[in-house]
């Protein structure tokens, strides 16, 4: 029996989910919730063989509980269930020690046979999202650039970055200025949005 543990934000879609696994024989849904933050409690409580967990979660991402996953409850896989496809997020799930990346709209015998394959020790990516990780280019950001970004898009001003990461305000703005530059952005909102919708924040 594989004991399956599943984070969904969206009520209606997790007890889709729900219902759709129990119909499996041998899978059985040991938790299901609408939070990151209760991944790893639970997760240590229950030790599921798989975590089927959204991306964009309230409390913890899906990613971060991924790889907290991996070093707090390191038999438990962890499959990553999203409706974003970006090439950026299918990287950060392999960096996380993600087992499975599949698509919300994937089918529902796909969904089932890719938990069983994950619970075995396989790696079950979504092959046109491979395909797409595989043509998509580099990010062209440095790793500086990519932290001061995080912050700006936490609605931290230069100021207040430039204080966490003990660095003076202009060389902050310098940052921002050359990652909007290198995105090809019209400013640093837009910056941020193409940095999101490519997975690299």
């Amino acid at each position: 029996m594989v004991r399956v543990l599943i984070a969904e934000d969206m009520h209606m879609l997790r007890k889709a989910l729900v219902a759709l696994l129990e119909f499996e024989p041998d899978i059985e849904v040991v938790a299901e919730f609408p939070d990151g933050a209760d991944i790893l409690p639970r997760a240590r409580e229950l030790r599921p063989d798989v975590a089927v967990l959204d991306i964009d979660l309230p409390g913890m991402d899906g990613l971060t509980a991924a790889a907290e996953l991996s070093t707090a409850v390191p038999e438990c896989r962890t499959m990553m269930l999203t409706s974003l496809g970006r090439p950026g997020n299918l990287r950060r799930a392999l960096a996380a020690h993600v087992s499975g990346f599949l698509l919300k709209d994937s089918s529902p015998e796909k969904l089932s046979d890719a938990i069983r394959a994950v619970a075995k020790g396989e790696r079950v990516i979504d092959p046109q999202l491979a395909l797409a990780a595989l043509d998509d280019g580099p990010q062209p950001l440095t790793p500086r650039e990519l932290e001061v970004l995080r912050f700006a898009a936490k609605g931290e001003d230069s100021g207040q970055i430039a204080a966490k990461l003990f660095l003076s305000v202009g060389t902050v703005r310098n940052y921002l200025t050359s990652a909007v530059t290198k995105l090809d952005a019209r400013n640093r909102v837009d910056a941020i949005r193409i940095a999101r919708e490519a997975g690299w924040l």
